[in-house]
């Protein structure tokens, strides 16, 4: 059966990439192969190993925004998820109706990718850094407030009924019961956020929501592929570094 699977996929995959589908994946390989490398490719691929460090000082101000917009949005879209993900589990909704409603608007907000959300900010309210917090803020609302109630969903009923037995309200029986045993995941799932907001906000810039997206773009419409080289290392340090910190973190916490 697996040998029969691993056929099925192999089959697939030849007939995706194959003209029936329009592709022409193979077909394209193959006239690359016979034409060559073209030249405009050649001096791409010899820049690219020559990284521009003389123009580093000029990433530094756009690398500030960028990490701006990653804290920003992320302080501000976990604490908004925050209050969405009590809405959107049956444990602390508080009706049927209340629950349908919040899991319909935050299945709507995480269907739509975060370069989306930019681009829609970015025709409301302008290019800048204002657009990529934004968007930012609806991407973390949807992956956060999914992660939490689906924590909140399986907490442990003991405290929760104590609290309607003591007839707390809605507020202060998810403040009370729940809140205290999803605090941990809920400060590891922000981290986590923060994580994935340090890699898209250095892509958001690309459509013009500021940070070191724009002056990637900026770098490649110019053919300074060397810049691009630069700006591409300074990134995979940047990434690299918030995701170290990030993972030990959410370790300590859950933990």
């Amino acid at each position: 059966m697996r040998y029969v699977a691993v056929g099925v996929v192999a089959l697939l995959t030849w007939v995706a990439a194959s003209e029936a589908t329009g592709i022409g994946l193979v077909a394209s390989l193959a006239d690359t192969i016979e034409r060559g490398i073209p030249q405009r490719t050649r001096e791409i691929l010899a820049q690219i190993p020559r990284p521009a460090f003389e123009d580093a000082h000029a990433t530094y101000d756009p690398f500030l925004d960028t990490l701006a917009m990653a804290v920003i949005g992320t302080v501000i879209g976990c604490l908004l998820a925050l209050l969405v993900a009590f809405g959107a589990s049956a444990i602390t909704a508080g009706g049927r109706i209340r629950f349908g409603v919040t899991k319909s608007i935050m299945s709507l907000v995480r269907s739509v990718p975060d370069i989306m959300w930019a681009l829609v900010f970015v025709s409301a309210v302008g290019t800048g850094t204002i657009s990529g917090v934004l968007a930012l803020v609806l991407f973390n609302i949807g992956v956060v407030a999914k992660l939490l109630a689906e924590t909140i969903d399986a907490v442990d009923t003991g405290p929760l009924e104590a609290a309607d037995a003591a007839g707390a309200g809605l507020i202060a029986r998810a403040r009370a019961a729940v809140f205290p045993q999803v605090l941990p995941n809920y400060l590891a799932f922000s981290l986590y956020a923060f994580e994935l907001n340090v890699r898209a906000s250095a892509v958001l810039g690309l459509v013009g929501a500021g940070g070191i997206g724009v002056l990637l773009n900026l770098a490649r419409n110019q053919f300074r592929y060397d810049r691009v080289s630069l700006i591409v290392v300074e990134i995979f340090v940047f990434v690299f570094v918030a995701e170290f910190i990030s993972i030990s973190l959410r370790r300590r916490l859950v933990e």
